[in-house]
């Protein structure tokens, strides 16, 4: 086991915790997704095991090795154990070779060179080596903090919202390449995201935070299926919430239903298309049954017209 924290309380305030009693376990080599609503705890989290911040109780073990936090470090930060927060905390004046470089060895150059443009290649910035963080946006400076993260070859890689100021188009072949480069290396990645589908293809787990709950941990596959409330289904994006009345109305075993799992059948519950719109891969669908209105997905347009549902 890489990575433990056992029976963890924190707070920042005496009159509320935000932690109390969080246990969790992280094995080597895993690439691990920290999930919730923004003020559930994801970042104090991370600045928690990363040693920013000094916790009332409990352990946080790396290695089977205790955790001392800020109290027990001179230099806060522990060895073995890098973050990216949402400050990059860069270089200003150096350049954006020479911050990836910052912890390589000076010894052999030609090693050194190899490996900084190695990285850059990670982060889809090898054609900037040679300009300064000053002079490049938001979400560059995102991929070179997270390059120089990644040239000490640490056991455990903590991100903050990695990809949160990156273009969408760089950002696909970003987080490719930065999950098959942590697997390649054995590193252990704990992120946190706001955007659990635009990783989940390269999650080994999934953990659910909210208001400082560990409410659900699983393969993300298992916590889609199987949504622990409401709110952990409602991370995946849009979703359709009915009252337990109507839950028991339409005869259904679930509460949250996905736009994608109604569908428009030949023999269903009546329903009436009040808008469709053109989504790309998918026409998303305002429609109302009951007094109620759903979101659907389908892959044609609906037209003003009456149809029939059914929760799949």
């Amino acid at each position: 086991m890489l990575l433990e924290l056992n029976k963890l309380h924190f707070s920042y305030t005496q009159e509320k915790k935000l932690f109390n009693n969080i246990n969790l376990k992280v094995d080597e080599g895993r690439i691990v997704a920290l999930a919730g609503e923004s003020g559930c705890g994801k970042s104090t989290l991370l600045k928690l095991i990363y040693g920013l911040l000094d916790w009332q109780e409990g352990d946080i073990m790396l290695d089977a090795i205790k955790l001392q936090g800020p109290k027990g470090n001179i230099v806060p930060g522990e060895e073995n154990i890098k973050l990216v927060a949402q400050d990059y905390d860069l270089m200003p004046y150096a350049t954006v070779a020479e911050n990836v470089g910052k912890f390589i060895s000076n010894i052999h150059l030609v090693d050194k060179n190899d490996e900084v443009a190695k990285l850059l290649d990670v982060v889809g910035m090898q054609d900037f080596a040679n300009e300064l963080p000053k002079n490049l946006s938001g979400g560059q400076q995102q991929r070179i903090a997270i390059a120089r993260a990644l040239s000490v070859m640490p056991k455990l890689l903590l991100l903050d919202e990695p990809f949160s100021n990156i273009d969408f188009s760089r950002k696909i072949i970003l987080r490719e390449k930065l999950f098959n480069y942590v697997k390649e290396k054995n590193i252990s990645l704990i992120i946190s995201t706001h955007e659990i589908l635009e990783v989940m293809p390269w999650l080994d787990e999934l953990i659910v935070l909210q208001e400082g709950r560990l409410i659900q941990k699983d393969k993300p596959e298992e916590i889609f299926k199987n949504p622990y409330n409401s709110y952990v289904s409602a991370l995946f994006g849009e979703v359709n919430i009915l009252s337990d009345e109507e839950k028991i109305l339409f005869n259904l075993h679930k509460n949250s239903w996905y736009p994608h799992e109604i569908s428009v059948v030949d023999d269903g519950f009546p329903a009436e298309v009040l808008e469709s719109r053109f989504s790309g891969s998918f026409f998303w669908n305002k429609i109302k049954i009951e007094n109620r209105n759903l979101i659907i997905y389908t892959n044609r347009e609906l037209k003003d017209e009456k149809i029939q549902l059914q929760f799949n």
